[in-house]
């Protein structure tokens, strides 16, 4: 017997054989594109939309998931739900086909709740109490709305992205992230109407919700949109979770908005009568996987991200009663209430905004809502296990509020920003830091989409740049000059000629070459960079002191150590002139010459330029930054020689 189609189910009614979309991406999208942290399977083998009864219960639920995805085929439910990594599942099931499939699906960690569906004379179904994700038997559509409601928001809670110093790659950028989006400049009319059609060609938004954003987005705030029953919130919190770059090339204008509405808000909450205290709490209740949990213990005493807007309660009860202790029943999850310590001269000072959204959210305020802004940064001061007779997972953290401003946070942004010098637009340094975490194939979609957006040459040649950086770091070095040779030509032909960047793709070539190995290809680029700077930069430039660096590196790779300790000791001395004492740049010269003198054999001096490097580093860095680290082992190298 044939296996029956599926059909994914839009919120707008329409029904196909597979999701399709018809955005015009530069690379190749999944089959399956899902717009919140969650999606609904509903498996019944009489399923029939045709039917009334179940058209009209598709439409209820549209109100609450946008991705509805129906079965009547065992087999292709399960082989479609094995295949969902990125979401939650809520799954309705008739007792007919649940009895036999859910006691084997029970355990996927994407499934996080059953509801069984059945006619009015069969509400009693034994086989589903001993299953922790059904949460009940029902007859009627109506209670499974109410049930998928509060399901869809403690699914929201747990998929939001944290990240941990100290172990999180992300979480070294997060000032930088939360820059390059609230920078983000766009034409909001154009961005509203592109938004809307971009989720119309997703066809998991009901037309009736889009038509609405179109035509009364400027009518209502942004934090009402945010905390409505509207899928812009999930939308939004997915595409942070997972640095989605369609979604947030898409939401730009919202993130931008909502920030700014939080910013505005709280000045005027706090010059007024209904200011906060000077020092309050706020709670949070979520789940946490047993993996970021793991990491939270190790980060204990050390500083967390929010990498989204953050909602939070002044309400203990139903953070911890609605959120936190559900989630302990969760497999491979803990549940975490937060208590959060808010000091609002910290988040003054730091640029931390909140607000009290009771006159401005969309629902009745009964939790006492307090937004924070994007990316709010904890220190966590504690761990504590609840007491509780009904579950044992269950975990207070306490945090206090850090932002910005914390030493340790702050040494590592002065010290990254002065290193990786982003530059461009929101978009272009959102790209840069995907790269700078790894994520190159993201950064790579980012800039194709910028590139065949780019009307002008000067973004033209800096997204092919940037592309070319992309392709060094994955290791297509072919690819990775092809590309800073086209940004090179476009700058060339500007008129007049863009002289910084010019020199700035010739220092690119130069590095790619170096990956490959052929050194006399690299110097020659190095030096053809230094030319050019030479002619467009005064003499003692930071600039000049990067190409004497390269040129250095070069010589040095070629053995020619004498010629790489004078270009090493030429990049010093400008640095010395252009750069004030203790900057992190020191830090690496003084590296270099000691690894120079290191290849020479010259010991004694390779030891005090590599302390002096550490010196500096200690002052500037974290104590864990690996930085530090590297300093120290190339010192015990030295050490074992002497």
């Amino acid at each position: 017997m044939d296996k029956q189609k599926s059909t994914i189910t839009a919120a707008g009614g329409l029904s196909t054989k597979a999701v399709t979309t018809n955005h015009a991406a530069v690379l190749p999208q999944p089959v399956r594109r899902v717009l919140q942290n969650f999606l609904l399977i509903w498996l019944d083998a009489n399923f029939d939309e045709s039917k009334d009864h179940y058209n009209k219960s598709i439409q209820d639920l549209q109100h609450i998931v946008a991705t509805i995805t129906t079965f009547t085929d065992v087999d292709q439910c399960v082989d479609f739900l094995s295949d969902i990594e990125d979401e939650k599942v809520l799954m309705i099931v008739s007792n007919a086909l649940g009895q036999h499939i859910v006691p084997e699906i029970q355990a996927l960690p994407q499934l996080h709740s059953i509801y069984v569906f059945c006619d009015n004379q069969s509400i009693n179904q034994p086989w589903t109490k001993t299953i922790p994700k059904v949460k009940g038997v029902y007859t009627q559509i109506e209670p499974i709305c109410e049930a998928l409601q509060i399901d869809r928001r403690n699914c929201d809670r747990g998929m939001i992205s944290i990240s941990f110093n100290r172990i999180d790659p992300l979480f070294m950028y997060t000032q930088f992230l939360k820059e390059a989006l609230l920078e983000i400049e766009d034409d909001d009319t154009k961005s509203i109407k592109e938004f809307v059609e971009y989720c119309r060609l997703q066809g998991d938004v009901s037309e009736k919700t889009l038509e609405k954003i179109e035509r009364e987005y400027r009518d209502h705030t942004p934090i009402l949109w945010y905390t409505g029953p509207y899928f812009i919130c999930s939308m939004l919190n997915r595409s942070l979770r997972l640095m989605d770059v369609d979604v947030i090339l898409k939401m730009g204008f919202f993130i931008r908005h909502l920030h700014q509405h939080i910013t505005d808000l709280h000045h005027e909450q706090q010059s007024s009568k209904a200011a906060m205290p000077s020092k309050f709490q706020v709670f949070r209740g979520q789940r946490l996987s047993l993996k970021a949990f793991g990491k939270l213990k190790k980060t204990k005493g050390g500083l967390m991200s929010f990498n989204n807007f953050l909602s939070t309660s002044r309400n203990r009860e139903i953070s911890l009663e609605s959120f936190a202790q559900p989630a302990a029943f969760e497999m491979d999850s803990v549940g975490i209430l937060f208590v959060m310590n808010i000091d609002t001269a910290t988040c003054t000072s730091s640029s931390t905004p909140f607000v009290n959204v009771k006159d401005d959210g969309f629902y009745d305020d009964q939790e006492e809502e307090i937004l924070f802004s994007t990316h709010t940064i904890f220190r966590i001061d504690g761990i504590e296990h609840i007491e509780d007779k009904h579950a044992d997972r269950l975990w207070q953290v306490n945090l206090t509020l850090a932002g910005n401003q914390d030493d340790d946070f702050n040494k590592l942004t002065v010290h990254l920003r002065q290193e990786i010098n982003l530059v461009g637009t929101g978009w272009s340094r959102l790209g840069q830091i995907l790269i700078r975490v790894g994520d190159f194939d993201k950064a790579e979609h980012l800039y194709q989409l910028l590139l065949e957006k780019a009307s002008s040459d000067g973004p033209k040649a800096q997204y092919n740049g940037q592309l070319g950086w992309v392709y060094d770091a994955i290791g297509e070095y072919s690819k990775a000059i092809t590309f800073h040779e086209r940004a090179a030509n476009i700058y060339q032909k500007m008129r007049p000629p863009d002289q910084h960047g010019l020199a700035t793709s010739y220092s690119h070539i130069g590095n790619v070459y170096i990956h490959m190995s052929e050194y006399s290809k690299a110097l020659s680029s190095h030096e053809r960079s230094l030319e050019i700077k030479k002619k467009a930069l005064p003499p003692n430039h930071p600039s000049l002191a990067g190409s004497y660096l390269n040129i250095g590196l070069a010589y040095s790779n070629m053995g020619e150590y004498s010629k790489a300790l004078s270009s090493q000791e030429r990049s010093l001395e400008i640095r010395k002139i252009a750069l004030p004492p203790n900057h992190p740049d020191f830090a690496q010269s003084y590296n270099n010459i000691g690894m120079v003198c290191y290849n020479m054999s010259e010991y004694t001096k390779a030891l005090s330029f590599l302390q002096k490097g550490l010196a500096i580093r200690q002052k500037s860095l974290p104590p864990n930054h690996p930085d530090i680290a590297q300093s120290k082992r190339n010192i015990e190298n030295v050490k074992k020689k002497m």
